[in-house]
């Protein structure tokens, strides 16, 4: 049925056409004889014309662009002419006049065809860009853009079209690349960081196993630091596990609140050994922001971001934990008065089993402040550091207030 809608199209518009020129005919006074014989003259005139449609759609189907403009061109003037010589034979246009018509249509032929050529040339020029485009972005060049065509609206939308969707597939695949290396980081600082407690606790259980630890001072020695190694590899275990399972979506639709006061409580409480070995004094200024509401998964940011400040802060040294209402938001800060972090080093703070000595040898799995800034971000807010080495630095938490 497709095949038939436009030789039906141009049924229709030829005969709207004969139905204009018929009413054309009746404006100018036309007697009801000649309109009969125009009206006989155009029947036929309707019938060649869209016999010639059906005859010139098959072999226009594989002409160029600027054939086809240049056929139009020419199928108007013949037209133009068949219609002249009818007028001239019914004597409606005197043989002098006609012959000045045609003169007339044949520059008109001349000018139809020239100008269908310029035109073409504009509209070839653009399908070629779009298919030389199309083609290195076939290639694997995703940085090829076909840029603005001058050639019309439709080319030139279908060119921001192409262009657009070069653009979303070089985001996507530096995306996958930057995946693909993040996993490959990940795969190797994992095995980095299992690598030294499993190779600990293995040579003490040889030890152990081949009697050259057999003391009960040495083995209780011996029995604690192993404790120590696998609670190193618990807690490596469980951040890794929260950095991957965690939901943005769900964290953002969930319903629990919590008063921000309970959760900084909360905190503090799961740090204060931490914080009593070293001696230091970890103070809370809420400017009266205790009652606000929260999600309780800031108890884990809060408590990584104290763990962090504490772990870097000399002995008998101050960690505050500041929070504030803003337009809008909620800022709960983290400060300290340790070590600071470099410049250089700030942009990697956030990053996965990123730390601050190159051997890695220092406590934590290296996980706290990125898990910390995926819940933040996955509760829709944000996440900054500020820091001046040996002064000290301050994480900052903005959330938007529910």
């Amino acid at each position: 049925m497709s095949g038939w809608r436009p030789l039906a199209l141009a049924a229709v518009v030829t005969l709207a056409g004969a139905a204009g020129t018929l009413a054309a005919g009746v404006a100018t006074g036309m007697e009801a004889s000649e309109l009969g014989h125009l009206g006989v003259l155009l029947l036929p005139a309707v019938a060649v014309t869209v016999l010639s449609a059906a005859a010139a759609r098959p072999l226009l189907a594989r002409a160029t662009f600027g054939q086809r403009l240049v056929g139009i061109a020419l199928a108007a003037a013949v037209v133009s002419l068949g219609n002249l010589a009818a007028l001239a034979a019914l004597m409606f246009v005197s043989a002098h006049d006609a012959a000045l018509m045609a003169l007339l249509l044949v520059y008109s032929i001349g000018a139809g065809v020239g100008a269908a050529v310029a035109l073409s040339r504009a509209q070839s020029a653009a399908v070629e860009r779009l298919a030389h485009t199309a083609g290195e972005l076939a290639e694997g060049d995703l940085g090829a853009r076909v840029g603005p065509l001058a050639a019309g609206a439709e080319l030139e939308a279908l060119g921001r079209a192409l262009d657009e969707m070069a653009e979303r597939l070089q985001r996507s695949l530096a995306a996958e690349r930057a995946a693909e290396q993040t996993r490959h980081d990940l795969v190797t600082a994992v095995s980095h960081d299992l690598r030294t407690p499993l190779a600990g606790l293995r040579a003490m259980v040889e030890a152990i196993e081949d009697g050259i630890v057999d003391d009960s001072a040495t083995l209780r020695r011996y029995v604690g630091e192993m404790g120590r190694q696998v609670e190193t590899l618990v807690g490596l275990v469980d951040d890794l596990f929260e950095l991957v399972q965690l939901d943005a979506a769900a964290a953002v639709s969930e319903s629990r609140r919590a008063r921000l006061d309970d959760v900084i409580r909360s905190a503090i409480a799961a740090c204060e050994v931490q914080a009593g070995a070293k001696g230091l004094v970890v103070e809370r200024r809420l400017d009266g922001a205790d009652e606000a509401a929260c999600s309780p998964r800031l108890v884990r940011v809060l408590q990584n971001l104290l763990q962090n400040a504490i772990r870097h802060t000399p002995p008998d040294g101050t960690v505050r934990i500041e929070a504030r209402r803003l337009p809008g938001a909620l800022e709960i800060a983290v400060e300290d008065t340790g070590e600071g972090i470099s410049p250089e080093a700030l942009e990697r703070v956030f990053e996965p089993f990123w730390r601050g000595d190159p051997s890695r040898s220092g406590a934590g799995s290296g996980l706290g402040l990125a898990l910390a800034r995926r819940i933040v971000e996955a509760l829709g807010g944000d996440i900054t550091v500020e820091s001046v080495p040996a002064r000290g630095s301050r994480f900052a938490v903005v959330l938007p207030r529910p």
